[in-house]
């Protein structure tokens, strides 16, 4: 039964990256390892009950085709010539084709000794990749793909340490080394289909997730059978499988679903929807008349506010002295402040598109950090750029980006009253796909508690005294329109760091 689900997960894993909008040479290779995954696990488990040389043919054929997958594969998740060049694939390629021919010829069946040579074939060449991928993680300065290829190889060691247990199967303790390949397989879709990559503790967190939905299934289907049905109930471990089939194979099966709805229903593109999906759309709603709102209100409360600081500025200049003029100092310099959280509000609340065309985005850097240097900060202030050149040029609206640079950089200078370091870097996502730039803006200063951390980007939140809280709310705003990722980490009396990932032109 472990093989089969085995078989199932990896078909339905390789349709749900080829039905992919967005893919690249990594996920076509990975897709075509899964491929072959079911293609053996079809054979093997078909052969049990159909004896016979086809299905076995077809079980060596799986195996042997893994191989030049496995390469072809680590070749596009590293992005390096140097570490597996082509030579590599092709030799594994021809090697695994001698070694099919040798069983399709039948002159492997004449000697006992040559029945391992697949599996001790694909084991050889599984550890030249696990090999080829330390050294890259060695090698690799990328921070992001360097963390991507550690992820990888601790699954994949966790998934050998349990292989080393497949022989208790002989002592009748049930082998779910299948599903642990599985789940290797699931792990390593949701690394490679993460450009900004989560933090392993995510990801742990996502397999309790779907851990929790399988054994919820499970439970949930033992409850209604026990019910309802007489007779003997299946073993748990064949209702345990079917539920990890049926978790697994949910999401392909919603962007198929939709895919065909879409392309019948055009103009109602929301049948695909979950009926909890409704809540989105009063957000929407609610969104929309806050931004019709929005004009009207800021236009009703500026008027007066004119009218205030007017008079107030007439009557100072009238010669009021003493405690009289300060006080109407008190309500220009209120007025001014007040007319600043009214235009902040109306950039957070109005709607806008960004004007988004291809754009080089050292260049939109280098002007928002010539604006910084205008603005004077303190000498104590260092500001340092690392903006490599040939970087892919990014879809963005420039002036909507150099706001979002200038109100993190700000925010970064008055979080070092004492002096520090502002860095901006930028640097390319993924290597193996390019499909995207990474802007990085740090600083030196005090940091943020963790509890703060969580509230950032919520309207009106600050730890200022006098600060509105609408700035780095416009920038997420900004950032999301623009298809991107805007993410911070922060610890106190060490600094903070802005992550912004960004689409590029294609």
């Amino acid at each position: 039964m472990e093989t089969f689900a085995l078989a199932a997960i990896s078909l339905i894993i390789a349709v749900s990256i080829w039905i992919r909008k967005k893919k690249g040479p990594v996920h076509v290779a990975f897709s075509i390892v899964c491929f072959s995954l079911f293609v053996q696990k079809s054979g093997a488990f078909f052969s049990g009950y159909f004896p016979g040389g086809i299905w076995k043919a077809v079980h060596y054929t799986g195996m042997l085709s893994i191989a030049p997958g496995l390469v072809f594969f680590s070749r596009h998740l590293t992005g390096s010539a140097e570490l597996i060049p082509r030579r590599a694939f092709l030799l594994v390629s021809i090697g695994s084709i001698l070694v099919m021919a040798s069983f399709l010829s039948g002159f492997a069946a004449d000697f006992i000794l040559l029945e391992r040579v697949p599996e001790i074939w694909t084991g050889l060449v599984v550890l030249y990749c696990g090999a080829m991928l330390l050294l890259y993680v060695k090698r690799e300065s990328n921070e992001t793909d360097r963390k991507r290829m550690v992820y990888i190889l601790i699954a994949c060691g966790v998934t050998a340490v349990v292989g080393t247990t497949e022989f208790l199967g002989r002592f009748g303790i049930p082998s779910f080394y299948d599903m642990v390949i599985a789940g290797l397989l699931y792990f390593i879709l949701i690394v490679i289909t993460h450009t900004e990559l989560p933090e392993l503790y995510e990801l742990m967190a996502r397999a309790l997730l779907e851990l929790i939905l399988i054994l919820f299934t499970t439970l949930v289907f033992l409850i209604t059978v026990g019910i309802f049905w007489k007779g003997m109930l299946p073993p748990v471990n064949t209702i345990l499988v079917a539920a990890l089939i049926i978790v697994v194979s949910l999401e392909p099966i919603k962007m198929i679903l939709k895919k065909i709805f879409d392309h019948f229903f055009p103009e109602s593109p929301e049948l695909s929807a979950s009926i909890y999906g409704f809540d989105k759309e009063l957000e929407k709603e609610k969104s929309a008349l806050l931004d019709e709102m929005a004009t009207g209100l800021a236009h009703e409360i500026r008027n007066p506010l004119g009218a205030i600081k007017g008079a107030a500025q007439y009557l100072r200049e009238d010669g009021i002295a003493g405690d009289g003029a300060r006080f109407l100092n008190v309500i220009i310099e209120e007025v001014d402040r007040l007319n600043a959280v009214v235009s902040q509000f109306l950039n957070y609340a109005k709607p806008y598109t960004p004007n988004v065309r291809p754009h080089d985005i050292n260049q939109i850097i280098e002007k928002a950090v010539a604006i910084i240097r205008a603005s004077r900060p303190s000498d104590r202030i260092m500001i340092e750029t690392d903006l490599p050149p040939g970087l892919p040029q990014a879809n963005v609206d420039p002036e909507q980006m150099i706001q979002v640079i200038l109100n993190i950089a700000f925010n970064a200078i008055d979080a070092m009253p004492e002096g520090g370091v502002l860095s901006l870097r930028t640097f390319r996502i993924g290597s193996d796909t390019g499909d995207a730039i990474g802007l990085m803006i740090r600083d030196t200063g005090k940091g943020m508690r963790s509890e703060d951390l969580k509230n950032i980007f919520k309207p009106f939140f600050t730890t200022k005294e006098r600060g509105v809280g609408l700035g780095l709310s416009i920038c997420q705003r900004i950032v999301r329109q623009h298809g991107g990722v805007i993410r911070v980490k922060s610890i106190p009396d060490q600094g903070t760091i802005f992550f912004i990932r960004l689409g590029i032109s294609p």
